[in-house]
């Protein structure tokens, strides 16, 4: 499965987003059938693209992919269990018509996409957006709801992030409305469920979710540490060395340096004696 990923994530050109999040849901569920699932999708937008006149711009398109998804298909929030990690998991999106905003823009961008309607992710803080390029200008959405949001509006959604820092709201609402790469998308995903199994204590879970992260984010030696440590919490002693080793190779001044230092003397301890064996 890693390896299928590895080969999805190589290039950022082409990179297939919905192909690449479909896969996290390998991980809990290893019999996912992603061509099929991916083809369940194709033929939802089928049934739309036939409602479509041959001469439709993109005005058109618009509501009629909002109406589909939002009101039709009965996409929306998962209000009941914000926290689920199956919110992440696009096969269950797909089926229960529940997620959280990233995964649902996800689905969204993908019917955007084959409808020829240029979309994009928003890396908003605290809630992913959507983003539509329509000839009279760009319309912003919320995906959990399809509510297009008014520039008043985000402004006030990202005041509390902002005023911890000080910064100025309006340049820093420009910068925020630059579109998602693919592979930030991707990290997002990764990144909310890495919180998730954090919290919950799900070891094994949280080290799939690393080793995603590793892969995508080669050059993020804080995902590669954050891997590690993942290793440590299972007694995979070896590869948590390594990786461990790795960061402090990097960043021999970071300020867990002397944490990650002192682990790394108890990992080595811990193989010394397996290699010696009972006495």
């Amino acid at each position: 499965m890693l390896d299928y990923f590895a080969a999805l994530v190589a290039e950022d050109e082409g990179l297939p987003l919905t192909e690449a999040a479909l896969s996290l849901a390998q991980d809990a569920y290893p019999d996912l059938d992603m061509q099929g699932t991916l083809a369940e999708i194709d033929a939802l937008v089928d049934r739309l693209k036939k409602r479509l006149a041959k001469d439709a711009g993109l005005a058109q398109k618009l509501p009629l992919l909002n109406r589909f998804f939002f009101r039709e298909l009965g996409f929306a929030g998962n209000q009941n269990d914000f926290y689920d990690p199956d919110n992440s998991h696009l096969n269950v999106v797909l089926r229960k018509r529940r997620g959280i905003p990233i995964s649902l823009a996800v689905l969204y961008l993908e019917m955007a996409q084959q409808l020829q309607l240029p979309a994009g992710g928003v890396s908003f803080p605290g809630h992913f957006m959507l983003r539509v390029t329509l000839p009279a200008g760009e319309v912003m959405l919320d995906p959990m709801s399809g509510e297009s949001l008014s520039e008043a509006q985000l402004m006030d959604r990202l005041d509390p992030y902002l005023s911890r820092r000080g910064e100025p709201i309006g340049g820093a609402l420009r910068a925020l409305l630059q579109p998602a790469t693919a592979r930030e998308i991707l990290a997002r995903m990764l990144r909310n469920l890495k919180s998730i199994y954090l919290q919950t204590e799900r070891w094994q879970r949280l080290l799939a979710v690393q080793q995603r992260l590793a892969i995508l984010l080669p050059q993020d030696i804080e995902e590669r540490r954050d891997r590690g440590l993942a290793f440590a919490r299972l007694d995979y002693l070896r590869p948590a060395i390594e990786d461990l080793q790795a960061y402090l190779g990097e960043c021999p001044a970071a300020e867990d340096a002397t944490v990650i230092e002192s682990q790394l003397v108890d990992l080595r301890r811990r193989v010394q004696q397996a290699s010696e064996g009972p006495r």
